[in-house]
């Protein structure tokens, strides 16, 4: 999981920060200010100094934030001056915006801020939707506007080329002032809160920002994303009331908290309508007393109500996606230790604000402020006790900290939290402090009672043991500090705007903690499946540690001499025994009809004198009434693999001949743990017949199934041997924990995968993890993983002339919507999915002329069916083999493929991320294999696949399909000096590549091959395309030129197979393209990797036709079907 940060303010304004993978707080020691609130997200943070202007602050990455300014020139023919810059009146201008609406001259442009450089001039795009213009960039057209063209005709009239230029935000990790827009200034902000990262994916790193003002306005922040994080402009939202405090999201819940204690709540707000529509009131929890604080996350509320006795914390019930309002509140009761008084003085009164952290992959925390001299605390929704406190031994004379003024709050929310009809200054001061201050009197009849400093257990406080808050502070845990009740109403008062300045540079000592006076934590993302161990403080020296690992040591050294060393003969004896385990399941007949029928299953394993063990798999079923069985030798198992299925646990049994027939072995277990029980046993049944165990090795050929799953393979030397190849249909499969969308290798043992939510991971040379257990795993090198993947299901309807388009005679229908083991933990709704190929309309409907057809995202005459998808994601927690690379999501990576004989230090990698920028990662070594650091390479667009070759040839595909060659990348030069275009098939957009040694390889979206020819070393470019296959999903060039792809529409003996792992055969240094297929495992698989296999074939004489002696070796099988052949 990437790390990220939980921000806080002190009550001397100073701002901290608090890593995931950290252990105590950072100070912001670039802030030239004091700050009074902050709000985060995951890539930046906001905040209110008390100059009451909005800062931003970006967290720096090893990607830039770059703006691409572009304006249009146009020009128009003429017979006397040819294409020329004068225009006819009704033209648009010379220099315009892409609807030519817009006067842009090159001049015009400015930079927004000061946060923000330009990266280079001005430049022409000699690009044109994927494919190179003449030299000039021009674009040529009948007239303005019309469809453009890069080809000049006889009738072009008119001409324009589009101009570049880049802008970069050098504001990283620092706080820049968010610049004043030109119209009327906004009054100064009083709350501020940001989220909505979860209404829409597109465009990149989109926010939103709400603020309030001293005068109960409500701002939006407009325009805010990846690539413009300050965002453009504050457009006013109209209220019902005067609002005092807000609070959003991460994705549509807005609420606010009114003047007269009510709370309002924002709907409408949507993918195209960020800012919402309208607002609804909701009344406070308490009739008596109106609400001072809100804040929400996802589908939670929580809210304070403003009893100046005790503030009551209330939860919000019935919030949901359809129900932004909720039903009803539910008051949190916070029990109180022993007998103690809940009195307004009391340390364990809680402070009014309140912050939730909303991000996706943690459920909803609350973080709680308590009052003068407490830390932040988090605790679940359900868990609820106070902090508890001893007033018994106080003591004398504490010392009083100087808290000077700079984190209030505005008067206004100072007035609404204590305003009540009738009470002096005195009475108000019995109320919990809103802000700390210098100076104060405090009020007559309070309890003087102190301040814990810190959490302590319920065993220590007598309270109950669960649920209780727990501390955030993650240092060394320090004795509590008590503060006399006169300093607790020193930081009470109703000035907001006095400021102090601090004498000292550091206002706390050694063993003293920060006093916080605000929290958010929007942008933390916390695994509450991992227990933290940080969270603990043992004091443990180091001879304890080391006696104990003496003892440990002693101890397993005795157990093993009693339980092993005395039994070693008997071990061939029972080595020689026949070992069965039965059990019931379901077979899918092979016969028509099929169907799920009752089987007996058994597996009877034994071994001989040699120690060679091998078993023997029965499935035991009854044909009109007649006992039969089915059984399979497990030395001829090929691969276990996990099945996709509506309601069962299913998984698939292999055998060569099967693998033929696409017809494997059906069988579904009882329940999910009862399947992987059956799936380690045989897969340590199937490696301990074939010898093979521990860890793959680097040769090893790697695949992953439509459904995330690992499999290796154990590559022989006679695979690519010629003429004679072994096979793939023999080739054997094991399954490695973890759950990935894209993995890659090289011979040095380097690893890498992509899960499905582009998270990076890198191979750790562990094995086993996920249901492998004991024996079937190591011990060490496993760790926890998460992948959140998104399901899809589609929704169909056709036009009739009566109702327009409904499902009600919709009679061909999206087959059966499958959920895979993903959705025991669901992480989103059901939401309408516009990322759709093809395009979508403004509500996510896709038109065509009829089931099935091509179809387009807007409506035509003769458009009679439509559909769009809907999308949810669900989350998936395993273990496996691999380590997490923060912080960058990727969406493709490639790693220099390299031979037996090459001696390579540091391995070059290359990556692109999920927004399409490519990254060359440095470091990269047989020791360090996830790298050191990101080195950005420029691009002129976003690019979806990239591949390096032996040469260090790097070829990537842009994402409108064009092809590019890297130049002058070597070890001394890793990233390059510039792209280099090349044209892409005729009419085809390219989406794949592949490099090997002197082979470039190309998918396309139509599932077509190509392979480039002319490749050589003074020319690594290549002249033309040629093609070589349909039907293609993805290729892999290993580093001899060996070619594997995964293929669709393969026949079986019953159907199609999609998603079947092939290898060509015949590759040679003369005959790069080889000659035909061979088809392996499949289907069901989406990737495969073979750029590890570096093993050199044996060179095999050929058989002579007149010495009967020599024996012909069997020929290999050499089909080609359904159009995936030579």
């Amino acid at each position: 999981m990437p790390v990220s940060l939980l921000w806080a303010v002190d009550v001397y304004g100073r701002v901290y920060s608090l890593s995931t993978a950290g252990q105590q707080w950072e100070q912001c020691r670039d802030a030239q200010m004091e700050f009074k609130r902050v709000t985060a997200a995951q890539q930046c943070c906001w905040g209110i100094a008390c100059d009451n202007n909005i800062y931003l602050n970006v967290h720096a990455s090893d990607l830039p934030v770059r703006y691409q300014e572009e304006t249009y020139e146009n020009q128009r023919w003429n017979p006397v001056d040819g294409f020329s810059e004068r225009l006819l009146p009704s033209d648009r201008w010379q220099w315009s915006d892409v609807t030519g609406l817009q006067h842009q001259p090159l001049d015009s442009f400015q930079l927004p801020s000061s946060s923000w450089e330009w990266e280079g001039d001005w430049y022409v795009d000699e690009n044109f939707e994927g494919e190179p213009t003449e030299k000039g960039g021009w674009s040529y057209a009948i007239d303005f506007p019309a469809t453009y063209t890069k080809d000049k005709k006889w009738n072009s009239c008119v001409r324009r080329r589009r101009w570049l230029r880049y802008r970069r935000y050098k504001a990283m990790d620092t706080w820049a002032k968010i610049p004043s827009q030109q119209t009327t200034l906004p009054d100064p902000f009083s709350d501020i809160s940001c989220g909505g990262w979860e209404i829409s994916e597109e465009p990149r790193g989109r926010l939103s920002l709400w603020a309030v003002s001293l005068q109960g306005k409500v701002w939006f922040r407009e325009g805010i994303y990846h690539h413009n994080p300050e965002g453009s402009s504050w457009e006013e939202v109209l209220l019902p009331g005067e609002v005092v405090q807000i609070s959003c999201g991460p994705g549509d819940l807005v609420w606010a908290v009114l003047w007269e204690g009510q709370l309002i709540v924002r709907e409408g707000i949507s993918r195209d309508c960020p800012k919402g529509s309208s607002w609804a009131v909701v009344e406070s929890p308490s009739p008596d007393v109106g609400a001072i604080h809100v804040a929400v996350g996802i589908n939670v509320v929580w809210a304070v109500t403003k009893d100046n006795k005790d503030r009551a914390v209330y939860f919000r019930q019935g919030v949901t996606s359809s129900e932004l309002s909720g039903k009803t509140w539910k008051a949190i009761t916070v029990p109180r230790d022993g007998d103690r008084s809940h009195s307004s003085a009391s340390a364990n009164s809680l402070q009014r604000w309140i912050g939730l952290s909303g991000h996706t992959h943690t459920p909803h925390y609350i973080c709680a402020l308590l009052k003068s001299g407490c830390h932040a605390a988090s605790a679940s929704p359900e868990s609820f006790v106070d902090v508890p406190t001893d007033s018994s031994n106080p003591p004398a004379d504490p010392p009083k900290p100087r808290i000077p003024k700079v984190t209030s709050d505005s008067f206004i929310s100072e007035l609404v939290s204590d305003r009540e009809p009738g009470k002096s200054s005195r009475d108000i001061g019995s109320a919990p402090p809103a802000v700390p201050e210098e100076e104060s009197i405090p009020g007559e009849g309070e309890d003087k009672a102190p301040c814990a400093g810190s959490a302590l257990s319920p065993s220590q406080s007598g309270g109950p043991l669960d649920p209780q808050w727990s501390n955030v502070d993650l240092e060394e845990a320090q004795q509590a500090q008590t503060v006399a009740a006169q300093d607790a109403a020193d930081t009470c008062s109703l000035s907001s705007v006095a400021t102090y300045t601090l004498a000292m540079e550091d206002p706390y000592g050694a063993d003293e903690h920060p006093l916080w006076a605000w929290v958010s934590g929007g942008g933390c993302s916390v695994d509450t499946l991992v227990s933290s161990v940080q969270s603990m403080s043992l004091s443990v020296s180091p001879a304890q540690t080391a006696a104990w690992r003496r003892q440990i040591f002693e101890q397993l050294s005795e157990r093993t001499k009693r339980e092993m060393d005395n039994f070693r003969h008997y071990e061939q004896a029972i080595e020689q025994s026949v070992w069965v385990k039965k059990g019931t399941m379901q077979w899918w007949r092979d016969w028509k009809p099929h169907k799920w029928i009752d089987v007996h299953f058994a597996l009877e394993q034994f071994s001989g004198p040699d120690g060679n063990k091998d078993g023997i798999l029965f499935i035991y079923y009854n044909y009109y009434e007649e006992k039969k069985y089915l059984h399979a030798f497990i030395n001829e198992v090929t691969i276990l693999v996990p099945v996709l299925s509506d309601s069962k646990h299913t998984f698939a049994i292999y055998t060569p001949e099967r693998t033929k027939q696409r017809w494997p072995i059906r069988l579904a277990a009882a329940t999910e743990l009862e399947m992987h029980d059956w799936l380690a046993l045989l897969s340590v049944s199937c490696c301990d017949s074939r010898g093979i165990h521990g860890p793959p090795s680097k040769q090893a050929i790697w695949s992953i199934t439509c459904k995330g799953d690992i499999f290796i393979s154990e590559p022989s030397p006679g695979l690519e041997a010629m003429p004679y190849p072994t096979p793939c249909d023999q080739m054997f499969w094991r399954q490695v924990g973890g759950h990935l969308r894209i993995v890659e290798c090289n011979s040095v043992g380097i690893v890498w995968g992509i899960g499905y939510d582009h998270t990076a991971w890198v191979y750790t040379g562990g094995y086993g993890g996920g249901f492998f257990q004991g024996l079937a795993s190591s011990t060490d090198n496993i760790y926890t993983q998460t992948d959140v993947k998104s399901v899809y299901i589609y929704e169909n309807q056709r036009w009739n002339p009566v109702t327009g388009y409904t499902n009600r005679y919709c009679t061909r229908l999206t087959p059966p919507f499958v959920l895979s083991h993903l959705t025991k933990c669901v992480v989103s709704d059901w939401t309408i999915d516009y990322s759709v190929s093809g395009g979508t309309d403004r509500e996510g409907w896709q038109f065509a002329a009829d089931f099935p057809a091509s179809y387009h995202g807007y409506k035509t005459m003769k458009d009679f069916v439509r559909r769009r998808r809907w999308a949810r994601k669900c989350k998936l927690t395993t273990t496996g083999p691999w380590q997490e690379i923060p912080p960058i999501p990727l969406s493709d990576v490639t790693i220099l493929p390299c031979t037996a004989q090459s001696s390579v230090d540091v391995v070059p990698v290359w990556a692109i991320s999920n927004k399409g920028d490519v990254l060359c990662r440095l470091g990269v070594t047989a020791v360090t294999p996830a790298g050191s650091s990101w080195l950005h390479v420029g691009t002129d667009q976003p690019f979806k696949s990239i591949s390096i070759g032996a040469a260090s040839q790097v070829w990537a595909i842009a994402r409108d399909g064009s092809a590019f060659y890297r130049g002058s990348v070597s070890a001394q030069s890793p990233a390059g000096d510039c792209w280099y275009h090349i044209p892409s098939p005729a009419k085809q957009k390219l989406k794949q590549v592949s490099v090997g040694r002197t082979s470039v390889y190309t998918v396309d979206e139509n599932g077509n091959l190509w392979y480039r020819q002319g490749v050589t070393p003074s020319y690594p470019q290549g002249s033309s395309w040629e093609h070589i296959s349909n039907n293609v999903r993805r290729v892999s060039v290993g580093p001899l030129d060996q070619v594997w792809i995964i293929a669709d529409k393969v026949q079986g003996s019953h159907s199609l197979s999609c998603g079947t792992v092939c290898h060509r055969l015949g590759v040679q240094p003369m005959e790069p393209k080889g000659q035909s297929w061979d088809y392996g495992i499949g289907g069901g698989w989406d990737h495969v990797t073979v750029r590890g296999n570096s093993v050199e074939p044996p060179r095999l004489r050929l058989p002579s036709l007149t010495d009967p002696s020599t024996r012909s070796p069997v020929p290999v099988r050499n089909t080609e079907v359904n159009g995936v052949g030579s």
